[in-house]
């Protein structure tokens, strides 16, 4: 299956930049380019991208409020956002719109491959690592007493049964699936289908949003204090 991406950056030479270094992939082809986020719409109903690589600092439409408007479409491509910052308020926000996760910009061209393919596979562009690294802008976050946000996390977690909470703690800590299998007494398909279900239920689009949610309801908190 060949892989379709539009790019959407408002730097030329990034545009550029990038077609070069994906254009080797024999799965992946560059179907469209933008320069802003107001284009974003009319170009995957033009395109029909399977991933869109968006930059976050455009002029008029940003990256972050695209991505917002795209991923709230039904049947929306995933979006994996480029930025030159790791781990800031901007990447979370992009996060809970719905981004599969993130890149650098001077990320080697074929990190960029597989990051595309993971996507396209149904896995974040975010290693545990990094995973615990947003968790901790999160919990900072909180300490700003952002209890409505706590209440609202809880009650969508209630809905859970007692297994797939402890899966979605898990991913709070940003464990993998073979790590939480070993923890938890169970096989890797059954985390997955854990995990797909924990998805569905919530109506999330990846396990980066099942951790961002753990942790808005304070139960890695919890946790740690026990």
């Amino acid at each position: 299956m060949t892989i379709r991406l539009l790019l959407v950056d408002d730097d030329p030479m990034v545009r550029a930049g990038l077609t070069f270094m994906l254009g080797g992939a024999d799965d992946l082809e560059i179907v469209g380019e933008g320069a802003d986020g107001r284009e974003v719409p009319e170009l995957v109903a033009r395109h029909a991208p399977d991933v869109v690589l968006m930059d976050i600092r455009m002029p008029h439409v940003d990256g972050l409020t695209a991505t917002e408007r795209l991923r709230a479409q039904p049947g929306a491509p995933e979006v994996v956002v480029l930025t030159t910052f790791h781990a800031d308020e901007q990447v979370l926000r992009a996060l809970r719109a719905g981004a599969a996760g993130f890149l650098l910009k001077d990320t080697p061209p074929a990190e960029i491959v597989a990051a595309v393919r993971r996507v396209v596979a149904g896995d974040p562009v975010l290693s545990p690592a990094v995973t615990r690294q947003l968790m901790t802008h999160v919990a900072v976050e909180q300490d700003r007493s952002d209890r409505p946000r706590r209440a609202t996390a809880a009650g969508r977690l209630a809905e859970l049964a007692d297994r797939e909470r402890e899966v979605a703690v898990a991913v709070g800590h940003g464990r993998s699936n073979a790590e939480i299998a070993a923890e938890l007494y169970m096989s890797v398909p059954t985390v997955k289908a854990h995990v797909s279900r924990i998805l569905a239920k919530l109506g999330l689009n990846n396990r980066v949003q099942i951790a961002l949610l753990v942790h808005d309801a304070g139960l890695v908190d919890e946790e740690e204090n026990d």
